[in-house]
């Protein structure tokens, strides 16, 4: 009997610019996937029958969860009836615009491919992931920073990393992706700055005047409806934060310290009333 654990990694968003509506229903936008150090836990275990559990009973263990949807996507691929169980320690939030769902399929994907013998090739791994989610793409074949277009699945590696210590802090409020899609206040007239120049200027130059250009759309509303999250990126920013904003459509925030102490003294100052994570400078996840 095979075992094989994993971590999944989260994710925030440096700048998340919605930039227009296809005819699908689908929104199109612009942003930087930057990883984090907070991640779930996966374990994989061969066995006859497809089944999962999960250490946060609020989340489902059947086939709603992404896990067996991606499980299933792949069996259907290889045209095959293995099975595994897969036990999962929940440990990112779910309902934050951290990518814990996604990322938690993605793992899936990487790693029943091995388990199964199926050795997929990349472009049929990729087009799985795509119909799953438009975040999954980013965390099966990424490790660090990336250009993210297209509904998300778009992807070109920056091959740079922040030069920064991440403060993420979840505000204990879920927030569905759905809803925030369909709030939001539209820019679409708008002219896009160009985020991938502006991540070079920020992590070759370190020019902190560019930050405020990466703006996320989903903030406003959620900030309107959601009064805790906007006091969190607040409380980030007079905590020393150089830089704070929403992650995804939320409700986590992050900030981006100079110095460690500084990062650590944010963490302290939330307290036990939000879970929040540390992650280094440079940091990417391990595959």
């Amino acid at each position: 009997m095979q075992h094989i654990s994993v971590k999944a990694f989260a994710k925030i968003n440096l700048g998340l610019l919605i930039t227009g509506k296809r005819p699908d229903g689908y929104h199109m936008l612009e942003t930087v996937f930057a990883p984090v150090n907070w991640y779930d836990e996966l374990t994989f275990t061969s066995a006859d029958e497809l089944s999962m559990t999960c250490s946060n009973l609020d989340l489902p263990s059947d086939d709603n969860n992404l896990c067996l949807k991606a499980a299933s996507a792949l069996r259907d691929y290889a045209e095959m009836t293995k099975g595994a169980t897969i036990r999962l320690t929940k440990n990112i939030p779910f309902g934050a615009g951290l990518g814990g769902g996604s990322s938690d399929a993605a793992a899936t994907l990487r790693v029943l491919n091995v388990l199964w013998g199926i050795h997929a090739p990349s472009d049929d791994l990729h087009a799985l992931a795509v119909k799953l989610g438009a975040d999954v793409p980013y965390f099966l074949e990424s490790s660090g920073l990336v250009f993210a277009s297209g509904i998300g699945e778009q992807l070109q590696d920056l091959e740079r990393s922040l030069p920064f210590h991440i403060v993420t802090v979840f505000p204990e409020e879920h927030i569905s992706t759905v809803w925030a899609y369909k709030n939001f206040y539209p820019k679409f007239e708008r002219k896009v700055p160009d985020l991938k120049e502006m991540v070079f200027e920020l992590c070759e130059n370190k020019d902190l005047t560019v930050l405020p250009t990466f703006e996320n759309d989903f903030e406003a509303v959620v900030f309107d409806y959601y009064p805790s999250v906007r006091q969190a990126k607040e409380k980030l920013l007079e905590e020393g934060a150089l830089f704070a904003s929403l992650s995804g459509s939320g409700s986590a925030v992050f900030g981006l310290f100079d110095r460690q102490d500084a990062a650590e003294k944010a963490m302290q100052a939330f307290g036990d009333k939000s879970r929040a994570s540390l992650t280094p400078p440079s940091f990417k996840m391990i595959q």
